[in-house]
């Protein structure tokens, strides 16, 4: 009976081990691939300390007094132009990168100080399936038909542009290539330069609602279907997608580095101060540039209480914003896409034309 006792304490004992050994683990397997992660997409190695330095590029005020110098536009290739504008796929230089984008110019007789521009900040799409030619055209074209000149930048590490890819949420860098795209349309010699609106679409929101609070070049803004809620909304939208297993990829990737800048930080409501650094919404009084929203209220990928809180603190702030939510329309507009430009057009000739 003791032997018995006795064989019986052992197997628990080894099972007990074997468990530990088991579970220790797998729980450093899961750490070590968030901290590897977080290592590549913040190109730091992956100690809290080093990461903190990186992330806190993220701040509004630094990415305000960073400098953004473009470069020339470069034409790469010179597609088959439409019935009132021609197409290229040029190039430009950010960060030392070279990057990539869809260039279109109206045909026809240029007004006297250039065509007015539209700066395109697209949505996310997997970086290797994006396309500078074929992706977003249902959005590009109604502007372009318009007699806008469309500069629709891919950023670094989409389509064939260099460099690797990131999202607005953890790193400045598609931030810095849409403003390098910026100062390099702003020196083409067919643009006016005094005559600059941004379109953002879903992550492209994002984009441009940084920019919105980051210069005054902007004359008019379109935030389609944007990711433009405050970093408390963010930090709940991320954890819903990760939790519903609807994120993979370049966006689990985002996941993981996000979640570590909550695990050195704090959740937004116990650390503002961290947070609300890095928040644009929490810098509204800085925009100066009206503001069209459009939303479909059947959106399944952005929760539309984004566009509509953004709309609100906006208006409380006195800013022009105008704001149209679509019933059953989607993520992408559909099936009100068409109206939905049409009145992204009227706005942009209403204060760029």
């Amino acid at each position: 009976m003791i032997k018995i006792i006795f064989a019986f304490l052992v197997a628990v004992i080894l099972f007990g081990g074997v468990s530990y050994k088991l579970l220790h683990t797998t729980t450093i397997n899961s750490v070590s691939r968030l901290k590897k992660t977080a290592g590549q997409l913040m190109k730091t190695p992956s100690s809290p300390t080093q990461i903190q330095k990186s992330i806190s590029s993220l701040s509004i005020e630094a990415m305000r007094v960073k400098s953004y110098p473009g470069s020339a536009v470069s034409i790469e290739q010179t597609l088959t132009p439409a019935s009132n504008y021609s197409r290229y796929v040029v190039s430009y230089m950010s960060e030392g990168l070279k990057i990539y984008g869809l260039l279109t110019v109206p045909t026809g007789q240029k007004p006297q100080n250039g065509w007015p521009v539209i700066l395109f900040n697209h949505g996310y799409i997997p970086p290797a399936s994006y396309s500078t030619v074929s992706s977003y055209n249902v959005m590009v074209a109604p502007i372009a038909s318009a007699r806008f000149i469309v500069f629709m930048p891919d950023y670094r590490g989409n389509g064939n542009s260099e460099g690797t890819p990131t999202q607005p949420y953890i790193t400045p860098d598609y931030v810095t290539d849409s403003m390098n795209a910026l100062a390099s349309i702003e020196k083409y010699k067919d643009a006016d330069p005094q005559k600059i609106g941004v379109f953002g679409h879903s992550m492209g929101g994002n984009i441009s609602l940084h920019e919105l609070v980051m210069t005054h070049d902007i004359k008019a803004a379109e935030l389609m279907a944007g990711v433009v809620g405050n970093e408390s909304d963010l930090a709940n939208w991320w954890s819903h997608r990760y939790a519903v297993h609807s994120i993979v990829g370049n966006d689990l990737d985002t996941y993981y580095v996000f979640e570590k800048m909550i695990q050195d930080n704090g959740i937004p409501a116990n650390n503002p101060t961290y947070w609300n650094a890095i928040d644009p919404t929490k810098f509204i009084g800085l925009i100066n540039a009206p503001v069209q929203i459009q939303v479909g209220s059947a959106d399944e990928e952005v929760p539309i209480t984004f566009s509509s809180s953004l709309k609100d603190t906006l208006s409380q702030s006195g800013k022009v914003v105008d704001y149209h939510l679509y019933p059953e329309a989607n993520h992408n507009l559909a099936p009100d896409i068409y109206p939905a430009m049409q009145t992204c057009v009227a706005f942009f000739k209403k204060y760029l034309q």
